[in-house]
This record gives structure tokens, sequence and C-alpha cells, in this order.
């Protein structure tokens, strides 16, 4: 007989693996304890997920997925192809990783720790870095645009944001100043290095 689900059974699951999460870290959270602060049994945990790894890209997926829609709205009203790319780089290194006492932290450990029998999922990482991918392509001047390939810069801010993640767990602050990310801007802009686009205004403003 095929069990029926319930949305206010999985919601439980999701709300305990939430607080779990958040006060013991991925790793030292078991499906066990998700169970008994649901107050179901853990055979029925699994009814509605099949691993502790899917119920973490549940919680996961949607919140990270409402951070670069929110900056997808933010860059078309930013001024300038540099205030566009300066404000991709320092959502994503800086505001992003350290966002909810650093909770992408917990989606490394989970993708770290995970074996086969997890069936780990790479759809989100693929989804972030079409998104990272058009939003830079579209923020640049169609010239550099055409010079560059978004998709495999994407890839590599990506790599960088896990270890900015990293970061944050370990010193309790993201090492990621605006000359960091104006050097990265300068970058994928063609220019020499230059000043943030704060700096700059901070400049303009003392003349």
């Amino acid at each position: 007989m095929v069990q029926v689900k319930k949305a206010d059974v999985r919601d439980r699951i999701l709300e305990a693996a939430t607080t779990l999460f958040a006060e013991h870290g991925y790793a030292r959270t078991t499906v066990g304890q998700i169970a008994e602060a649901a107050e179901i049994s853990s055979s029925n945990v699994y009814v509605y997920f099949e691993s502790k790894l899917k119920i973490m890209f549940a919680i996961y997926e949607p919140w990270f997925k409402q951070q670069l829609d929110r900056l997808d709205m933010e860059i078309p009203g930013l001024p300038s192809p540099d205030a566009k790319v300066f404000r991709i780089v320092q959502r994503l290194w800086r505001d992003i990783a350290a966002d909810q006492n650093g909770f992408s932290y917990s989606v490394i450990q989970a993708i770290s720790a995970a074996t086969p029998e997890d069936r780990y999922d790479p759809t989100l990482l693929h989804w972030t870095e079409l998104k990272i991918a058009n939003l830079l392509r579209s923020s640049l001047p169609p010239k550099r645009a055409s010079k560059i390939d978004c998709a495999r810069l994407a890839h590599v801010l990506m790599m960088a944001f896990d270890g900015f993640v990293l970061s944050y767990r370990i010193n309790g602050a993201i090492r990621c100043d605006d000359k960091v990310i104006a050097q990265m801007c300068s970058a994928i802009l063609g220019k020499s290095v230059a000043a943030s686009p704060r700096q700059r205004s901070n400049s303009a403003s003392r003349r």
C-alpha cells in the first residue's frame, strides 16, 4: 500500500531539521533527532525524504534561490556596468556567504560528507551558475560580454564562494573587503584595478 504523504508532517520534519541544523550543525544532527523533534518515527522521515542530504537541500534550495532572485531584481536599477558587476560579486562572496550565520556552510558540509547512497544532485549548483552567468552577461558592456565565457566565470565565482563560506566558519567573519571585490571586478570588466563604487563615491564627496 502506498503511504499518503501529509503536508503538515513534511513541514514538521523541515522545521525540526532547520532548528537542529542551526543548533548542532549538519554533521552532528541525526535523522533520529529530526524524527524525535518532529514527533514521528525515523522510518516515517524516509517516507518523505530519501536521506538527510535531501532534507538539507529542501531547506536550503528555496532560501538560496530567493537570495539570487533578489539580486536579479536589484541589478537592473544600478547605474553602470561597474556597479552591477561589483554588486554581483559583493552579494555572492560577502553577503550571502555570511547570511544567517554562514548557513551555506551546512550545505558544503553535507555535500562533502555525502555517500553514493545519498544521491547528491547538482541541479542547484547548475541553476546557480547559469543564473550568475546570465546576470554577468546582462550587466557587462556587450563588447566585453562577447569576449569572455560567463559560464566558466560563474563557476570560478562559485568555487570562491565556497572558500569564503569556509573562511566565515573558521574566522567568524568574511575576509573579503572592497579591494578584493574590486580586483575581481576589474578582471571581469577587463580594466586596470580601480576603486570600488563606494570608494569612488567617498572620493568624489571630498572634492
